[in-house]
C-alpha cells in the first residue's frame, strides 16, 4: 500500500496511523518509520501521528521523497527529533523562483460577441 493512496485522509485523522493494520508498509522508506518511532517515543501518541503524517504530506506533496528521507536519516542519527517547521522550509519552492502569472480579466462585451456569432452560425446550418 502506498501512502500516496491514502494521505488525504490520514491528513484530515492523523490518528487512524495509529492502529492502521498496514502502517509499516505505508511507510515508503525506512527512515520514516525510525522517525515514526522516535516520534512516538518522544511525544504524546496524537502530536507524533500528526507529525509523521505531515512528513508523509510534504514527501508527497513536494515530491521530495527520497531527499527528505536522507534528512531524516541524518537528523535521527544525530539524535534528534525531526522539526516540522524546518523541513517544511528546506523543502517549500524559493518564493523568488516563482513564476509571476498576470490574469487580465476579460470584457463582457466580448462574451457577447462569442454569442451573436454563435447564433449566426446556427443560422446558416
Amino acid at each position: 500500500m502506498s501512502y500516496h493512496h491514502v494521505i488525504h485522509s490520514l491528513r484530515k485523522k492523523p490518528m487512524a496511523l495509529l492502529n492502521l493494520v498496514y502502517r509499516d508498509k505505508l511507510f515508503p522508506r525506512p527512515a520514516f518509520r525510525r522517525a515514526y518511532e522516535a516520534l512516538c517515543a518522544a511525544f504524546p501518541e496524537r502530536q507524533a501521528c500528526k507529525t509523521i503524517v505531515e512528513l508523509l504530506a510534504l514527501a508527497h506533496d513536494r515530491g521530495c521523497e527520497a531527499e527528505l528521507a536522507a534528512e531524516l536519516e541524518q537528523t535521527l542519527q544525530k539524535g534528534e527529533l525531526p522539526q516540522l517547521a524546518a523541513l517544511r522550509m528546506r523543502f517549500s519552492p524559493d518564493p523568488a523562483q516563482l513564476p509571476v502569472i498576470t490574469v487580465t480579466p476579460v470584457q463582457l462585451g466580448s462574451y457577447e460577441a462569442l454569442i451573436d456569432n454563435a447564433h449566426m452560425l446556427e443560422a446558416h446550418v
